[in-house]
C-alpha cells in the first residue's frame, strides 16, 4: 500500500530512533492487520487517519481492529492528516509522551 504524504512526513521524524531512541517500523503486521506505524519494544500503534475514517463503516472497522491491537497488549494512538499538515511537532511530542 502507498504512504500518504502525511505518513511520509510522520516517518520522516519516526525513522533512525529520533524519538527517545525507539525504532519504528512502518507498514508492519500485526496479525491479520497491517498498521502504518509501530514501536514494538515499548508496544505502541501510531496511525494515521484520512478523511474515510470519519464514515460509519469505518470508523466501526477501526473499533474493531483497535479493540483486537489492544487485546495484544498494544496501545493505539491516532492522529488525523491533519493533525499531522498542522502540528507535525506536537504530534511527534505526544507519541513520545505515549512512549514514557
Amino acid at each position: 500500500m502507498k504512504a500518504s504524504k502525511a505518513e511520509r512526513l510522520l516517518w520522516s521524524r519516526l525513522r533512525k530512533r529520533q524519538v527517545g531512541g525507539h525504532r519504528f517500523r512502518r507498514q508492519h503486521p500485526l496479525g491479520s492487520y497491517i498498521v502504518d506505524f509501530v514501536c514494538l519494544e515499548q508496544k505502541v500503534v501510531v496511525e494515521v487517519d484520512g478523511d474515510h475514517h470519519g464514515e460509519d463503516q469505518q470508523k466501526a472497522h477501526d473499533e474493531r481492529r483497535d479493540a483486537w491491537i489492544t487485546a495484544q497488549g498494544y496501545r493505539v494512538v491516532r492522529f488525523s492528516i491533519y493533525d499531522i499538515y498542522d502540528g507535525l511537532e506536537f504530534v511527534v511530542g505526544a507519541i513520545d509522551r505515549e512512549l514514557g
